[in-house]
């Protein structure tokens, strides 16, 4: 099955479209709880959705690369992946540089730089490794990272543990970008150097979903095989987090099962709606969003800037043209909650216009 996946794009789309639900409220005061992370060990549905990208760029990668294996990581292929890496590497380090470019402070992880180290490795493990090859190496991935967190004891604190500041993988934030972290933390990242390690395995398990499509041939039994090895994922994850617990930030083991088989049971649901069925009418915004999904992931995130940058007003009365916006627009009429979330759907739409022009004109941004 070479075929590209109708039900993937929609699965993407709405994937960027709920990034920028959760990243845009009119005011972070006033949030409906499932439109928050978790505020440490737990998962929400926000919590889920970086999860979710990098499950994509798993099954992605098969699906691209899979008519190339016959030739094997040629020197076209190898140049190809580094290329990506890169520019998604320097897209995310753009967006963390505007306006200010201050190159002395600035973070250095981010979603678009975990996004390409994992198409890097997803990438390069695919190409030299079988199925079953894949499968361990996530399954070494994730007991090797329990074993850090869990065992090792961290330099400077003591015993190990999973605390935001104190946990091994903050240690090694530390110890390498110091001064270059979340500017909310300073202290540690949660797109940090080692849980990027599990991450990896998220993109695994998106590879190894993708070769089902290729393996089996009844689409009811790719459906059922989907639910069925995510049903297997969740409890799992749920089982590990009673020792190692579920925690998005942190990226833990437990984590990556738990969401992993959520984003695998996900894109059962859409394939067989869509692309089986043939159910498609409503997910035609979302095929917008889905085609074009790293021009609208960055240019929601130049906007958003765009918008907090700008004053309104003059000395200490100046506000950004964001809180403007919302007061006047939004929180003059609608209850707090129901004004920043309006404020956030009212962008989705905004870029829906422009992502349908762009469709219509077969203007697709590829990297």
């Amino acid at each position: 099955m070479n075929q590209r996946l109708y039900s993937l794009d929609v699965f993407r789309g709405i994937t960027v479209a709920a990034m920028i639900l959760v990243n845009n409220p009119g005011s972070w005061d006033s949030v409906y709880p499932p439109l928050l992370h978790a505020h440490w060990h737990g998962c929400t549905p926000t919590d889920l959705i970086f999860t979710f990208f990098l499950f994509i760029v798993g099954v992605s990668i098969h699906f691209a690369y899979q008519p190339k294996l016959a030739e094997g990581l040629s020197k076209s292929n190898l140049i190809k992946i580094i290329r990506r890496t890169v520019i998604i590497f320097l897209l995310g380090m753009m967006l963390a540089l505007v306006p200010k470019f201050n190159f002395e402070t600035v973070r250095i992880p981010g979603v678009l730089q975990r996004i390409s180290i994992v198409f890097l490795f997803c990438s390069l493990i695919y190409f030299k490794t079988n199925w079953l090859w894949q499968l361990r190496i996530a399954i070494i991935l994730l007991v090797g990272y329990f074993v850090l967190m869990t065992m090792i004891p961290v330099p400077g604190v003591g015993d190990p543990n999973l605390e935001p500041e104190t946990n091994l993988g903050a240690w090694m934030d530390r110890l390498l970008l110091n001064g270059h972290l979340w500017a909310q933390s300073k202290t540690w990242d949660p797109e940090g150097i080692l849980s990027t390690v599990p991450a990896i395995a998220t993109g695994l398990i998106g590879v190894l979903s993708g070769q089902l499509f290729s393996k089996i041939e009844q689409p009811a039994e790719r459906v059922t095989w989907l639910f069925f090895i995510g049903a297997l994922l969740i409890v799992g994850g749920l089982a590990w987090g009673m020792v190692f617990p579920i925690n998005k930030a942190l990226w833990t083991s437990s984590y990556v099962l738990y969401a992993g088989g959520i984003a695998m049971q996900f894109l059962a649901a859409c394939y067989w709606l869509i692309d089986v069925q043939g159910v498609k009418k409503w997910s035609t915004p979302f095929i917008y969003y889905g085609t074009n999904a790293i021009f609208v992931f960055v240019a929601s995130g130049l906007l958003a800037k765009f918008l907090i940058r700008t004053k309104i007003g003059d000395g200490d009365q100046a506000i950004s043209l964001w809180s403007y916006i919302y007061q006047n627009a939004y929180a003059s009429w609608l209850s707090p909650m129901n004004a920043s979330l309006a404020f956030a759907v009212s962008l989705i739409l905004f870029f829906l216009v422009i992502l349908w022009q762009m469709y219509k004109r077969k203007i697709f941004v590829k990297v």
